[in-house]
Formats: C-alpha cells, structure tokens, sequence
C-alpha cells in the first residue's frame, strides 16, 4: 500500500511539473486565428490548415527605438505577434540598449529565456529563489556570448559598454509573459495598498507615495 501511495506521489508531481510548460503538439503546426466566440485552452483557436500560408510563419523585426527612460526597447516575436508559434512552445525577443540602457528586473512566469549578445557589452545577471538564498549570478557578457535565465527567476541586461547593444533571447513558451517588477508594484490598476507597500519595503509612507506618483515606463511599447 505504501509503494502505491508513494507512485501516486510522484505522477502527480510529474503532472504538476509538465503542466507549468507548453503542451506538445499533436499536429504539424496549429496557426493562431483570432475568435470572438469560445473559449480556448493554453493557447489560441487553429486557423483551418487548408488556409495556412508560409506568411503565417514569417515576421520582419526592425531596430527598436531606445529613445525612453530606460534607454531600451524590447521587440517581442511571442504568438500574439507571430500566430505560427501557436502550440510549437518557442518565442523569442530582440532587446535594443543605447549606452548604459537598462532591460529592468522582470521574470517570465512560464519560459527559460536564453539569451545571446550580437553587438555591445551587457552586464546581465538573475537572483535565485528565497529557498536558495536569493542568491545573484552575474556576468559581463560581449559580442557572441550565451546566458541562461531560468524560468520564472528575476533577471536583468544592462549595457556597460559605450556604444549600442543589441541581443536576442529565446524562450521556452509561446507566450512566456512578462512580469517587470516595479511596474507591478507600483503601476498596479488599482494600485497596491500604501500600507502594503511601506511595510513590505520597510520605508515611510512618503518614499511609497512618491513612487507610486512616478511614470512607469514599459520597453515592451
């Protein structure tokens, strides 16, 4: 009777495990159609694939502008954008930095993203979980280098170099989401409670409403 327990354990952890990532396909390709009626579940309605066509599959990205306060510009290549990616479980981003630009801390609850540098130098790193001691891993990383950000983990890109840098990150979601951390906090709709805030920063009320009065700026526009 123990053993049975114990197999009924772990398969439902395994299943909790395989749910929090994108179920694999069971055709060649399910191109994303936009419904006004229905419903859908983890991902999109299926464009009939007699009316499939290769443009379904085929996007052109362009430089974003870094002209913002962070000094940075996100370019998503997700399903929304990209209705081929629907159920194949893979996205990807182009990241822009004008010198000393910022890609803020964030996390993408549902994708590893790994990330590559294609021009510049980047100062990029992510913070463990509370279980693991919040731990920082850092690396200065140049034109041709590879960094892996775990899912869910908070990260950050920060250009150090002097001119403009650019990389590409991939993901292992179709739509991994993105979660940056001082808009959540301080963007909310409606916003989180003073009191909340003060005591979870540990800094009077004042410090808390000036940062709420501040402007937000999301590089994903």
């Amino acid at each position: 009777m123990k053993v049975a327990y114990f197999i009924v354990a772990i398969l439902a952890l395994t299943s909790s495990v395989v749910s929090a990532y994108d179920p694999s396909p069971l055709q060649d390709f399910c191109v994303a159609v936009k419904e006004t009626d229905g419903v859908f579940v983890n991902g999109k309605f299926c464009k009939d694939p007699k009316l499939v066509k290769a443009e379904d599959f085929f996007q052109h990205v362009e430089p974003g502008k870094t002209d913002n306060p962070l000094g940075s510009h996100v370019t998503p290549v997700f399903v929304d954008q990209l209705p081929g990616l629907n159920t194949l479980g893979i996205s990807l981003a182009r990241i822009d930095f004008a010198p000393k630009g910022l890609n803020p801390p964030h996390t993408h609850p549902r994708g590893t993203e790994i990330l590559i540098v294609l021009e510049g130098t980047l100062y990029v790193g992510f913070v463990s979980s509370n279980q693991d001691g919040n731990r920082l891993f850092t690396k200065v990383l140049n034109k041709g280098d590879v960094f892996v950000f775990p899912i869910g983990l908070v990260h950050f890109q920060l250009n150090v170099g002097y001119g403009n840098a650019v990389a590409i990150a991939a993901l292992s979601s179709q739509n991994p989401g993105t979660i940056t951390i001082a808009n959540a906090l301080f963007k909310a709709t409606p916003p989180i409670s003073t009191e909340v805030l003060t005591k979870a920063f540990q800094v009077d009320k004042k410090t808390i409403e000036y940062l709420l009065k501040q402007s937000w700026y999301d590089n994903n526009n």
